[in-house]
């Protein structure tokens, strides 16, 4: 077996392993793990209780990162996050202590309940792989990771993710309810980690395990995944036609204001070579942009107040674009 198949085969027996415990969420977990290839980061959008900590303790502890939860708050400050710098009195200078940021998976629960400085506070360390504080920058792990949680229905005490905090995230992925066979397999599930007196310890110790230098190695060969000049072609277009609809025309003024940026183009490119990569092949299919179209672009579009009165949202426009634009 080469080293490519044995990394896949890895990586099948870590997506069965989280799907089986957390039931009803295989897209989810398949995206998540999509992302993880790819090395962008994620939007989970759903309600609480929907297991986004469990499945995210899952993946870090399956690729043996360190993991660090931050529940946002109002009042939060940035450098809850990045760190801060401490007084030694007996060396007499400053010194720099390293905020939660600094861990490989970070799980920013209810990130839109912090105000836009803390949200900002993330802006380098997802874009860029690094945090400047004191003057100094600090170079972030080569896994780090962020998966962001958010509450699409609640309103109040919440701060809307501005533009370009949005643009940070590879992929937003919608997390719903279990049906009701899921539900049924989950309070087993639940109840069969209680019984046995250790709670989730059960579910990570029996996990299978990728050391980090394997997960890198995997993402280099998402690299390598052939994208062909006709399918790049028809994914750029997919994006300049999600932009269309941002220029007035007979009908009405523009319902987009913030259409999808280049980092939108890379990153569904991304996304749609580690999807190809994760289910055994080598090149890109039109399935693969089409499958993450959604993901990739439509939390990156930004409507007038007009347009979301009509009901249009981002996943709409996206839609409306593949129904466009012939595959290749």
């Amino acid at each position: 077996m080469s080293v490519q198949d044995a990394l896949h085969a890895r990586f099948n027996e870590i997506e069965t392993a989280i799907d089986a415990r957390v039931p009803g969420q295989t897209e989810v977990v398949h995206r998540l793990l999509v992302a993880v290839l790819a090395g962008g980061h994620v939007l989970l959008d759903g309600p609480p209780g929907a297991a986004k900590t469990r499945v995210a303790l899952l993946l870090s502890h399956a690729f043996q990162a360190s993991f660090q939860r931050v529940q946002f708050t109002p009042d939060l400050l940035p450098s809850d996050l990045t760190g801060t710098q401490i007084y030694n009195a007996r060396e007499h200078r400053f010194e720099f202590h390293p905020g939660p940021l600094f861990h490989d998976f970070i799980l920013a629960d209810e990130i839109n309940r912090a105000p836009a400085k803390v949200q900002a506070a993330l802006l380098e360390a997802m874009a860029e792989g690094q945090i400047t504080a004191g003057g100094r920058t600090h170079a972030l792990g080569d896994l780090f990771f962020v998966i962001a949680t958010q509450n699409p229905v609640d309103d109040e005490g919440t701060y809307a993710l501005p533009s370009a905090q949005l643009d940070r995230f590879a992929m937003r992925i919608p997390i719903h309810y279990p049906g009701l066979d899921a539900e049924t397999a989950m309070l087993s599930l639940v109840f069969d980690e209680r019984r046995q007196g250790q709670g989730f310890e059960p579910a990570l110790r029996t996990l299978p395990r990728l050391a980090p230098a394997d997960l890198l190695a995997a993402r280099a060969q998402v690299l390598d995944v052939h994208l062909s000049a006709p399918l790049t072609q028809y994914l750029i277009r997919l994006v300049h036609e999600t932009r269309a609809r941002s220029r007035p025309d007979d009908s009405g003024p523009a319902a987009v204001v913030h259409p999808v940026s280049p980092r939108g183009t890379i990153a569904l490119a991304h996304v749609a070579r580690a999807r190809a990569w994760l289910d055994g092949r080598d090149h890109v299919l039109p399935e693969d942009i089409q499958a993450l179209a959604a993901n990739a672009l439509a939390h990156r579009i930004g409507l007038a107040d007009e347009a979301l009165l009509e009901g249009l949202d981002g996943d709409s426009i996206v839609r409306e674009a593949l129904e466009q634009v012939p595959a290749a």
